[in-house]
């Protein structure tokens, strides 16, 4: 299983020493891993680099990109970066993960054989746990099913179907219903509990506040979808604010008339597969 991992990385200096011996510490190593450091104003860089001296497959690369933390685009852009310094022909799988998480020892192994096992397997990864006084606990803002934004894998095949990642927030939520409109399975391996040293959304800036609601519109869910997924998150969330400021931004990127990422064919697969889910929890 032959993988390359591209790891955006911004202002990590704290956690990207620790990061990096969670994936030297593996029982089965990716083939390659490449930190996207972009645009750091801290140490991360310098800290990377000297631990990739020892380590050909380890490679530290710098660019320059926004200094604003906008949710989807500027991680993207990175991780695009990172995949234009590689050939997608040497590769069978191509990971998009983040700089503060830190992976159990067995973590690629396990992922492996659920990849080696399953063909029709797109994506694959484990969950994400988060420190809550003494514990690390689920960080429960999504289901134990879903391959969370920080530790997606995918199958080189699945990977080229859905187009790549798109350039928006929502692009993890995006691709797995891509994924299964073209066939693929996303598969979660919840023993593996992966620590997410920082929670979701700790770095947003204030001007990101109606991105969720963009990308509500951006999937094409529709308004009652919208209003419900809003609905779940904000509960998750304990924030009424969030709720309001994704209905807010649902109806902005409308009134923008912002671009789509999927298209109307997609977007009647996703309405449907959504409204699926929802009737399976309530019935």
């Amino acid at each position: 299983m032959k993988s390359c991992i591209i790891i955006p990385a911004h202002n990590e200096a704290t956690f990207i020493n620790e990061v990096i011996l969670s994936y030297i510490n593996q029982t089965v190593k990716p083939s390659k891993v490449i930190i996207v450091d972009d645009n750091s104003t801290d140490s991360t860089y310098r800290i990377a680099k000297e631990c990739a001296k020892n380590f050909s497959w380890l490679e530290i690369i710098r660019i320059e990109s926004s200094k604003n933390h906008l949710p989807g685009e500027k991680i993207v852009t990175a991780f695009n970066f990172g995949l234009n310094n590689i050939d997608m022909d040497d590769f069978d799988f191509i990971g998009k993960f983040d700089a503060d998480i830190l992976l159990p020892n067995n973590y690629f192994e396990n992922i492996s054989t659920v990849f080696l096992k399953q063909d029709k397997v797109g994506i694959a990864g484990g969950n994400l746990y988060i420190k809550e006084g003494e514990n690390w606990i689920f960080e429960n803002i999504s289901s134990k099913k879903k391959v969370r934004g920080p530790i997606k894998l995918y199958r080189k095949e699945c990977f080229n179907d859905i187009g790549g990642l798109k350039k928006s927030i929502g692009w993890d939520t995006v691709d797995e219903l891509l994924a299964q409109y073209h066939g693929w399975q996303v598969c979660t391996d919840e023993s593996l509990h992966v620590k997410h040293l920082k929670p979701t959304g700790a770095n947003y800036s204030k001007n990101s506040k109606h991105k969720q609601g963009e990308a509500f519109y951006k999937m094409r869910y529709g308004f009652w979808l919208t209003l419900i997924a809003s609905g779940k998150l904000a509960y998750h969330k304990k924030s009424f604010s969030f709720f309001i400021n994704c209905i807010n931004g649902f109806f902005k990127a409308k009134n923008d008339k912002l671009p789509f990422i999927v298209s109307a064919e997609e977007g009647v697969f996703i309405r449907n597969l959504r409204w699926k889910g929802i009737k399976q929890k309530l019935f």
